[in-house]
């Protein structure tokens, strides 16, 4: 059997003095010291790290971040120490919570022609942003693909997201989730929420899969996680994950209604409802009547053009012609129609929160 370890190195100048630093402050365990009669390397472990103090080291002192899930009951309630080496020390949250930002409100309108470049991200899949000021970091919105379909190289992971949708706009993936049962298909039209930290992976993609993926806020963390399989059992539809419930909406299973803005209706993915109004998600299409002027009170609304062509008008604005691919956010307040849609027009709206008023 190869045993194999792994060590940091840190400088020191008097050893003695690290000593009661790394044991005593740090609560680290002494594993090797020598030589015993004037000691000059001494090893220490603990919290996940081995770390070697040695007279003979070079390299600066470096930082060491520790993460607790209760700092206050670490090094008396320090928050950063330095070492008598000169090492920082930062002890932080083990789990740090989901940061909102404040929203930055702007009319923002994002167009396929205008070939906004494609980022190769994480997995090797491609991603455009649809939102490039990220309204001041509240909300990231990307049109992702993958133009080779197969096996896609994904490991379990999580997110730590306050709110995140994956809506399929073309071809199809198959995905995995905790507590939801077997791997199941991604077919364009539908979509999934993935509430906050649920584990998943994605398996394997048609040729030139497109989705569209909403992250709230912009900036979360993704973590691997190398101790869950998947699946994990039978499905437990009922789990509730900080609040939210899994939802995997089916197009073929929905039902079409009017909608708040005339012209228009929609089908409901019922997202509002099982995320406690953090956010809606709704499929417009044409309807009765004609469009007019209106205005809302959403934190956040988006709109991505998913079929056919359509007028965005805003107050004070010029007019955009939208097609598929197109983009566009409106703040609160601001005055606009969606004018001389098509017969075949379809938009995927995502408003945060999910419940708000429209105004004539």
């Amino acid at each position: 059997m190869n045993t194999i370890q792994a060590e940091v190195r840190l400088p020191t100048k008097e050893l003695r003095d690290d000593i009661p630093f790394f044991t005593k402050t740090l609560g680290m365990r002494m594993d090797m010291i020598y030589p015993a009669d004037d000691p000059k390397v001494a090893v220490f472990s603990g919290h996940g790290l081995r770390v070697r103090v040695d007279a003979d080291a070079t390299e600066d002192p470096g930082t060491i971040r520790i993460l607790c899930e209760d700092p206050d009951s670490f090094a008396d309630g320090a928050r950063a120490l330095t070492a008598p080496n000169g090492t920082k020390v930062e002890i932080v949250a083990l789990h740090e919570p989901v940061v909102m930002p404040s929203t930055v409100h702007s009319f923002v309108v994002r167009r396929l022609k205008d070939q906004a470049p494609w980022v190769i991200g994480r997995a090797g899949m491609h991603y455009r942003d649809l939102i490039p000021d990220r309204l001041g970091g509240s909300i990231i919105a990307s049109h992702i693909r993958i133009p080779d379909g197969g096996p896609v190289p994904d490991m379990v992971h999580y997110h730590t997201v306050g709110f995140q949708l994956i809506f399929c706009y073309k071809g199809w993936v198959d995905l995995v989730y905790e507590d939801q049962g077997e791997p199941f298909r991604l077919y364009a039209g539908n979509c999934v929420i993935q509430p906050p930290e649920i584990r998943h992976r994605v398996l394997y993609a048609s040729d030139n899969i497109e989705v569209i993926e909403i992250g709230v806020p912009a900036e979360h963390v993704t973590t691997i996680d190398h101790d869950m399989e998947l699946p994990n059992g039978p499905a437990n539809p009922e789990r509730v994950f900080q609040g939210q419930r899994f939802v995997h909406h089916k197009k073929d299973e929905a039902a079409w209604s009017s909608f708040r803005l005339p012209g228009y209706q929609s089908r409901d993915t019922t997202i509002c409802e099982h995320t406690g109004e953090v956010a809606g998600v709704h499929v417009i299409r044409r309807g009765e009547g004609e469009p007019d002027w209106r205005s809302h009170t959403a934190d956040i609304l988006f709109t991505f053009v998913m079929e056919g062509q359509v007028t965005l008008e805003g107050e004070g604005r010029d007019a955009y012609q939208l097609e598929p691919g197109d983009a566009f956010v409106v703040p609160p307040g601001m005055k606009t129609k969606l004018s001389s849609p098509s017969d075949d027009i379809e938009l995927l709206e995502v408003s945060l929160p999910g419940a708000f008023k429209t105004l004539v």
